[in-house]
């Protein structure tokens, strides 16, 4: 399978002459941004997919940030104080938070606001698990009361993964966690512009002037002052690769958050083009199995998927083979980190017909496997067509769906048999900074079908990543991970595929883009 075969230079001319140039005036105030999908959910606590959470640090903010060291720093928060031996956390909101609605952000919205993420996200619901009672004694000050003392408090709402632990007005978000939001109405340094909503082409972000950047610190993923300097933000939704990078070379968009890495040696012979890798942490392939439903509700079969699994192959049809694009040998958690250090490698089986006998001998029987592809979106599509080929070898029954990333966030949140209209496996990655310990890594969960979907389950998962929770030290945390991750091989909550580097390619014009996943703050044009 060759999925690199782009004709690069002609299908980049043919892509700016079909669209007309969108002029923008020297030293305009508008940054126009093609994402890496289209925004299908707006609702931070609706998915997991990076778009959002993107999308939702615009709108959003959160009480506390995460530094570039993966430090937490206070944010909305102007700081904390703890009592009782751990048991009592006072949160104080900083003076002047406002909505974009106009009315002050009190600390009864803030209860409300972490009452529906913890009933969404894993990290979220181990904090809620520790506590015994959430209060707002007064409007700035935010009270957790908890069962036994939890010091990655701070950690739990830092966190960068989805779901954000994004910050709404109680009006909104006092309904059922499980169920969408209506207004997006938030209190960070961008307001959305509903009306002028165009979905599957465009999204609109305008500064809020209401907002109130933290007094110090230094500006750094998600923590420090949030500084903007645009008027306006512009997300575009454009039809493919070739026509995005067309549209960057001429200068009709100044940033594109995932440029194609085949048309990379093209955009970086642009003479006003910067082409950088913002986040060394990378992006971890996954295979995503749906284990409600057969074939995949066999942990045994998982098992030889995974041991038939070559990472090499996933990444070098997603990431070709540039020196330093990629990485194989990736577990579960992000390499490179303290966690990530000595762990036992996994397991790869390198006889194809040895693996097709233990598929039979595990049970499988020709159920049709329902494989989610993302034609829209060229890392996952290419690992789909790498994980499709592996799963026809071994003798499965491959329904290959191409659709569009959106439909398959919405699709993948469907628990129904494939029969009726549900799926077997998809293809994502995850950020490598989203790897790094098991609170933040939420695919690893085995909590079923409250977990992420695929919905695996697995008390043993949870124990070893308890023991993690409760380490005392980094060399206990250490063995609690090499633990999960030796357990992971055996449940297979999902099948890490190895590790590419996805840098932005983005106007000369255009600085002050921190490190990390895109984010609009503190960044200027002109």
């Amino acid at each position: 399978m060759k999925r690199r075969t782009l004709l690069a230079g002609s299908m980049l001319g043919a892509a700016s002459l079909a669209r007309p140039a969108l002029a923008q005036p020297a030293g305009s105030r508008v940054l126009k941004f093609v994402p890496q999908a289209d925004l299908a959910i707006v609702d931070p606590m609706r998915t997991t997919a990076y778009v959002t959470r993107n999308h939702g640090y615009l709108v959003f903010d959160t009480l506390y940030g995460l530094d570039e060291g993966y430090n937490v720093q206070p944010q909305m928060v102007e700081g904390h104080t703890v009592e009782q031996d751990g048991k009592l956390w006072r949160l104080t909101l900083r003076e002047g938070l406002m909505f974009h609605d106009g009315t002050p952000v009190l600390a009864r919205d803030v209860v409300a606001s972490l009452r529906r993420w913890g009933g969404r996200d894993g990290f979220g619901q181990i904090l809620f698990d520790a506590t015994d009672e959430l209060s707002a004694p007064s409007d700035r000050v935010v009270q957790f009361r908890l069962k036994h003392p939890f010091a990655l408090l701070p950690e739990a709402l830092a966190k960068l993964p989805g779901y954000m632990p994004c910050i709404m007005p109680e009006r909104i978000v006092n309904i059922d966690p499980n169920l969408p939001i209506t207004e997006m109405v938030g209190s960070g340094p961008f307001r959305f512009v509903a009306n002028e909503r165009v979905q599957g082409a465009r999204f609109v972000y305008e500064k809020f002037a209401g907002y109130v950047p933290r007094p110090n610190g230094t500006p750094s993923r998600t923590a420090g002052p949030k500084i903007v300097h645009m008027d306006r933000v512009e997300w575009h939704i454009l039809p493919d690769v070739a026509t995005a990078a067309s549209a960057l070379q001429s200068g009709e968009m100044d940033w594109l958050e995932s440029p194609s890495l085949d048309l990379l040696p093209v955009l970086r012979r642009g003479r006003n083009i910067a082409v950088e890798l913002k986040d060394l942490s990378g992006n971890i392939g996954n295979m995503r199995f749906n284990h409600l439903t057969k074939p995949f509700d066999n942990p045994e079969i998982r098992r030889i998927v995974l041991r038939a699994t070559h990472q090499a192959d996933f990444m070098s049809a997603v990431a070709g083979s540039t020196p330093g694009a990629w990485a194989d040998g990736v577990g579960f958690f992000c390499p490179g980190t303290p966690l990530a250090e000595g762990l036992s490698p996994l397991v790869e089986e390198h006889d194809i017909e040895k693996s097709r006998r233990e598929l039979r001998a595990a049970g499988y029987a020709g159920e049709p496997v329902t494989l989610l592809a993302a034609t829209d979106y060229p890392s996952i599509n290419a690992m789909a067509q790498v994980g499709g080929a592996l799963l026809r070898n071994l003798g499965m029954n491959v329904d290959f769906q191409a659709i569009d990333w959106g439909t398959v966030q919405q699709r993948r949140l469907r628990k129904e048999p494939v029969a009726a209209g549900g799926w077997s496996l998809f293809f994502t990655f995850i950020a490598g900074a989203d790897t790094f310990n098991p609170a933040v890594n939420h695919s690893v969960r085995g909590i079923g079908a409250s977990g992420t979907p695929g919905w695996p389950e697995s008390t043993e998962l949870e124990r070893f990543r308890t023991e993690w929770l409760n380490a005392p030290d980094m060399a206990a945390q250490k063995a609690a991970c090499a633990r999960l991750q030796a357990q992971a091989q055996i449940d297979v909550p999902y099948v890490p595929l190895g590790q590419f580097f996805q840098p932005f390619a983005f106007q000369k014009n255009v600085s002050g883009i921190l490190p990390g996943f895109a984010t609009f703050y503190n960044v200027r044009k002109g």
